[in-house]
C-alpha cells in the first residue's frame, strides 16, 4: 500500500478551483483489484473568479494561481498520480484556452486535461460526482443531473449509477455579464446576443436590463433546458435552439418519473435556496446565476422534484469528480516491450477484439492503429480468462502483426478486464520477438469512450483516464 496525491481542478467561464487529496493505492481485498481508497481532502482553493483580459484568458493570473495550488497541495508534483482538470464554457472557448491546456499538462503531466470539446465527460463526472450516490440509493429509477455553470449545462441520464445518455446546451449564468449589484451590461456573449434578438430586447452594453427582460431570458434558457429533458427534438429544428445545443441529448424509451439533481453553480444556488438560506444580492458575481437559480426554485414543480432527491454534496459536483473518478488504475501484471513509451496521451480507442473476432476484422482494426499518429487502443475481451484462452487469442494477435505491415513506430495498446496482461502480451508480441511497440494493461473497467490517456508506471500499476464519452 502506498499514500499518493490526486489533484482536481476546474476553470469554467465564472469561477475556477482546485482540489486536492491523498488516497491509499491497496489491493481490494475481495476483487483483488488495485483501487484507490481512503481518499481524504488535503487542500481546498478559494473560489476564483476565471480571470479575463482583453484578448482571452489572462495567463498571467492563471500561470500564478495554477502554481500557487500545486505548491499548497504538494511539496512534489512527481507525486500526483492522477485526477484532472477541466476547461469548460466560455473559456474554453478563448483564443488562448490552448495556453492554459499547456500550463496544466507542463505542471502536472499524468493527470487528465478535458476541454469543451468534451462536454459528455464533464456531464459523466459531474453525474457520478453528485448524482451517484442518489442513483446507487434508488437502483431501480432513471436519474438526472444536470450541472449548470456560467457557460454551460451538461445533461448526464443514469440508472443504477450507470450514465447512459450525456448532452450539453449553451445555457448558463455568464452569458450576459453585469456590473455587480447593477444589471448593467458589461458583456454579451454570441448566444446572448442572439437570444435578446429573438426576444427583441434591444439592450447591449452599456444598457440596464429591465425586471421583464431578465425574467424572459432566464424562462427561456429554462424551458430549452426542460425541452431537451423532455426529448422534444422538434424544438431543435429551430436556428436558435440549434445554436444552443453543444451536444446533442437522446432521450431513451421508457423513461418515466425520473429523479432530479443539479450541480454547478447554479445549481449550488439552488439548493441553497430550497434550504431557506438566502442567497447572494442581485448579480453579486456579475451575471444572472443568481436570478437563473431564483428563477429555477421558485417554481412549485421543479422545486419538488429537486426536493424528492437532493443530492449530499448540494450540488458542489465537477472537481470532486475529477478528483474521485477520472483516474482508474490498472493491475501490476503490466506488459511493456519499451518503458519509454510512457506516459501516452490522446490515443484513440479505435476497435474491440473478441474470440469471436475475424482475422480480417483484426486485421482491419490494426491497420486503423498503424494509420493513426498516436497511436491506438484495442480493447480484448476475453471470453475463457485461463491459459488456453490467453494463448490463443495472444497468438491470434501475433499472426496478425507478424502477416500485415504494422509501422514499427507506432504504438499499439491492449486493455482488457482479466489479470492476464503480461501472458496477453507474452504471446501478442511472441515473448519480444515481433518488431511492435505493445502495452498490454489489465484490470481496467472499459468506459464508453474514444479515447485514453496512460500515465507512467508507478508502484507496478499504471493511471489510465477515458475521456471523450459517447
Amino acid at each position: 500500500m502506498k499514500d499518493v496525491r490526486l489533484v482536481g481542478l476546474d476553470f469554467g467561464t465564472t469561477t475556477s478551483r482546485c482540489v486536492a487529496a491523498s488516497a491509499r493505492l491497496s489491493r481490494n481485498a475481495v476483487t483483488g483489484r488495485h483501487e484507490l481508497s481512503d481518499v481524504r481532502e488535503i487542500f481546498r482553493s478559494p473560489v476564483m473568479l476565471t480571470p479575463f483580459a482583453q484578448d482571452g484568458l489572462d495567463e498571467c493570473q492563471l500561470k500564478q494561481s495554477l502554481d500557487e495550488w500545486l505548491a499548497a497541495a504538494t511539496s512534489d508534483a512527481e507525486e500526483i498520480f492522477g485526477g484532472g482538470a477541466l476547461v469548460t464554457g466560455l473559456a474554453a472557448q478563448q483564443p488562448n484556452s490552448g495556453f492554459l491546456v499547456e500550463l496544466i499538462r507542463s505542471r502536472i503531466p499524468d493527470v487528465l486535461v478535458a476541454t469543451a470539446g468534451d462536454p459528455c465527460l464533464e456531464a459523466w463526472l459531474a453525474f457520478q460526482a453528485n448524482a451517484g450516490t442518489v442513483s446507487h440509493a434508488h437502483p431501480d429509477r432513471w436519474v438526472f443531473n444536470i450541472d449548470i455553470g456560467g457557460g454551460t449545462a451538461n445533461i448526464a441520464l443514469g440508472k443504477n449509477g450507470e450514465v447512459l445518455r450525456t448532452g450539453s446546451l449553451f445555457v448558463g449564468a455568464r452569458h450576459i455579464e453585469v456590473v455587480p449589484g447593477t444589471y448593467q451590461i458589461l458583456k454579451l456573449s454570441r448566444y446572448a446576443k442572439a437570444l435578446l434578438a429573438e426576444l427583441k430586447i434591444d439592450s447591449g452594453v452599456g444598457d440596464c436590463l429591465r425586471s421583464d427582460d431578465v425574467r424572459a431570458i432566464v424562462d427561456w434558457q429554462i424551458d430549452l433546458l426542460e425541452l431537451a429533458l423532455t426529448g422534444n427534438r422538434a424544438a431543435f429544428q429551430q436556428p436558435l435552439a440549434r445554436m444552443h445545443e453543444q451536444a446533442r441529448f437522446d432521450l431513451p424509451d421508457g423513461v418515466h418519473e425520473p429523479l432530479f439533481c443539479l450541480s454547478g453553480g447554479v445549481g449550488e444556488l439552488v439548493y441553497e435556496f430550497l434550504r431557506e438560506r438566502q442567497l447572494p444580492p442581485t448579480t453579486q458575481f456579475g451575471d444572472l446565476g443568481i436570478d437563473l437559480a431564483h428563477r429555477i426554485a421558485t417554481n412549485a414543480r421543479r422545486a419538488t422534484r429537486l426536493a424528492a432527491a437532493a443530492p449530499p454534496d448540494a450540488g458542489r459536483a465537477t472537481v470532486y469528480g475529477l478528483l474521485l473518478h477520472a483516474t482508474q488504475v490498472s493491475g501490476s501484471t503490466v506488459y511493456l516491450s519499451d518503458p519509454a513509451l510512457l506516459p501516452m496521451r490522446d490515443v484513440p480507442i479505435l476497435g474491440r477484439v473478441t474470440f469471436d473476432s475475424t482475422a480480417d476484422q483484426i486485421r482491419d482494426i490494426f491497420q486503423l492503429v498503424g494509420r493513426s499518429a498516436a497511436g491506438g487502443c484495442v480493447l480484448v475481451a476475453l471470453d475463457h480468462a485461463d491459459g488456453l484462452g490467453v494463448r490463443t487469442l495472444g497468438e491470434r494477435l501475433a499472426s496478425t502483426i507478424r502477416s500485415s505491415p504494422f509501422p514499427r513506430a507506432t504504438p499499439l495498446v491492449l486493455l482488457v478486464r482479466e489479470n492476464v496482461g503480461k501472458a496477453l502480451g507474452g504471446y501478442a508480441s511472441q515473448w519480444g520477438t515481433l518488431p511492435v511497440k505493445l502495452v498490454v494493461l489489465d484490470e481496467v473497467e472499459p468506459l464508453d469512450a474514444r479515447f485514453v490517456q496512460i500515465g507512467r508506471i508507478r508502484e507496478q500499476v499504471v493511471p489510465i483516464a477515458f475521456y471523450g464519452m459517447n
